[in-house]
């Protein structure tokens, strides 16, 4: 009998799956895998499959759903079925304190986003942290409360001008993981990406007091082409 469901109170329970194809004779069950997505959606799961570039990872998943039980089993299904896990990031739903006077339509997309975004299958993914002091003495949670909100915005102001073209989701990780947010991309090119990482960092919050992690790169598409690419006849 399956535990009782382990649900946020409000929001979703993110996983973003890192794995890579284990080296022969050890094989991926390509019908395994293609069946794990499968039943997570049919379950109420957001499955989004990328092939990644580079030696970071062959293959993501990122999965949103509210039971943490449920993202738990997606993992273990593909470990099942001979994919190895290279890396991880656990995360939630949320909306921000900054933006709390936001319509509940952009709340809603926040906490329960329809993934993947259609048009846009150049995919990165990062976490982030805010400085919590150094040479400069950057403190970002030694600031009042009035002063994070404008920078904030300031920062939002400036992903705003990329709309259309870049989507993107922040996920919280506070306390759950090793960083404090999750960023998740999705844009229509390549160079969308680079371009709109770069420009946010030139505004203070970022400049300041951003702290950014390892960045994962790749494209999304169905499970089926993912795994056709990263496959090939293994």
């Amino acid at each position: 009998m399956p535990p009782e469901p382990l649900e946020p109170s409000v929001g979703w329970g993110v996983l973003h799956l890192f794995c890579r194809v284990p080296a022969p004779p050890v094989r991926v069950e390509r019908e395994q895998v293609l069946t794990a997505v499968k039943q997570a959606q049919a379950d109420g799961v957001g499955v989004v499959s990328v092939a990644v570039l580079g030696h970071k990872a062959d293959l993501a998943f990122m999965v949103l759903g509210p039971d943490l039980w449920r993202l738990r089993r997606f993992q273990a299904e593909l470990q099942a079925a001979g994919l190895e896990l290279a890396d991880s990031y656990v995360s939630l739903t949320e909306v921000s304190e900054y933006a709390s006077g936001v319509p509940d339509a952009m709340k809603e997309a926040r906490l329960h986003p329809v993934l993947p975004p259609e048009g846009k299958p150049a995919f990165c993914f990062y976490p982030m942290s805010k400085r919590r002091g150094d040479a400069d003495g950057a403190n970002w949670y030694s600031l009042p409360y009035d002063r994070r909100k404008e920078l904030m915005y300031a920062h939002g102001a400036v992903g705003r001008e990329f709309a259309g073209r870049v989507l993107q989701v922040v996920t919280g990780s506070t306390g759950i993981d090793d960083w404090e947010w999750g960023v998740t991309l999705f844009a229509v090119n390549p160079d969308d990406l680079k371009e709109c990482v770069y420009r946010m960092r030139f505004d203070e919050g970022s400049a300041r007091f951003g702290e950014f992690g390892p960045f994962v790169t790749g494209m999304v598409a169905p499970t089926s082409d993912v795994l056709d690419a990263v496959l090939g006849h293994h």
